[in-house]
């Protein structure tokens, strides 16, 4: 097998398809029907959504995370407005600039120690409110869960979009690994999303299951209104619609999406309770989620690494980050805690 190939820690996108939501793309693939989202497949998933966000939603599909994160801040602002987010966030880190791009608008990044904002932060960069001379702040975007593997708990969400609107802002939720914070917070996706106050979801298929697609979801009707418009100006207007809503029905239909969400979590809680049995190994983010951060020795990464692949996060610290997916093993988990030890045992 090339090594390309190899099963390791490096991201949920490395994961596969899902069984059950590449029969769903296979039995889709059947005879013709109309582009562009007006097919059965589309409305059958927009269904599968109003069912577990509320019937008062609208939602649109499209390629990729990126994709829905612009998109969903684009539908909000205009491009003398700021968007306040962690310094964590994709949208601050991982996009290339693409907010900025697209969108027009400054981003005011919070640092963090672990992926979460507070009120109290927001409120720091609520100011020149009325000024024509400084970005005004118009949209919050928090990251469930974040790109630390940390979880916001429900009050947490409700303190921030509560504040939020007391000073006319929206909450843009970047929930690429919404799933899992669910599952973690023992809830459904209703609760920790529209009943929570968010205003612009991004819900994630992609890393947990799907072969691609991401869904933008507002929970605020107004702002949809020249939303198809900003889609196939943005470039994420698929024309083959039905092979990503045909996912998103098999992902929601069933519970698929807690199913797998539950047995990433749970990986992931294997993975860092065995390790952090490891005197040398130090575990510096609680595991909520599907991703282990630890402290290694630095002298044994590259040997670990080329057996299992994974990303240092921050090579200053000898930090390094390990996700958990829906197929990941138990014996992943076990051979890589051997290698490790293995490893310390070579390089005291």
């Amino acid at each position: 097998m090339p090594s390309n190939f190899r099963r390791g820690f490096a991201s949920d996108n490395n994961a596969g398809v899902h069984p059950d939501i590449l029969a769903a793309m296979t039995a889709a693939n059947t005879g013709h029907t109309v582009a562009y989202g007006d097919d059965p497949y589309t409305q059958s998933a927009i269904a599968q959504f109003k069912r577990h966000f509320g019937d008062h939603i609208e939602v649109f599909f499209v390629y990729n995370g990126t994709g829905a994160n612009v998109l969903g801040l684009n539908a909000a602002t205009r491009s003398y407005h700021s968007i306040i987010c962690a310094e964590s966030a994709h949208i601050h880190v991982d996009e290339c600039g693409a907010p900025e791009r697209f969108t027009g608008c400054k981003l005011l990044s919070i640092p963090t120690s672990d992926g979460k904002i507070t009120v109290d932060q927001i409120k720091s960069h609520y100011h020149g409110i009325g000024f024509e001379h400084h970005a005004q702040p118009k949209v919050v975007s928090i990251t469930q869960a974040t790109e630390l593997g940390t979880v916001y708990t429900l009050d947490e969400i409700r303190d921030i979009t509560a504040y939020a609107h007391s000073k006319d802002l929206l909450v843009h939720m970047d929930g690429a690994r919404l799933a899992n914070a669910a599952v973690f917070l023992e809830t459904d996706l209703k609760t920790i999303t529209a009943d929570a106050g968010i205003d612009i979801l991004s819900f994630g298929g992609t890393k947990n299951g799907m072969m691609f697609g991401e869904a933008v979801v507002f929970f605020e009707p107004k702002l949809t209104h020249d939303f198809r418009y900003i889609r196939k100006q943005g470039m994420q207007l698929h024309s083959k619609m039905r092979f990503i809503a045909a996912q998103f029905e098999a992902l929601l239909r069933d519970d698929l999406w807690h199913t797998n969400a539950h047995h990433a979590n749970h990986m992931a809680q294997k993975l860092a309770t065995e390790l952090a049995a490891i005197p040398q190994i130090q575990i510096t983010q609680q595991v909520k989620a599907n991703g282990v951060f630890a402290i290694v020795p630095e002298a044994i990464i590259p040997s670990l690494q080329e057996a299992v692949f994974f990303y240092v996060w921050d090579e200053a610290r000898s930090e390094v980050r390990w996700m958990t997916a829906f197929d990941t093993t138990e014996a992943d988990i076990d051979n890589f805690v051997a290698l490790v030890r293995n490893q310390l045992k070579m390089h005291p």
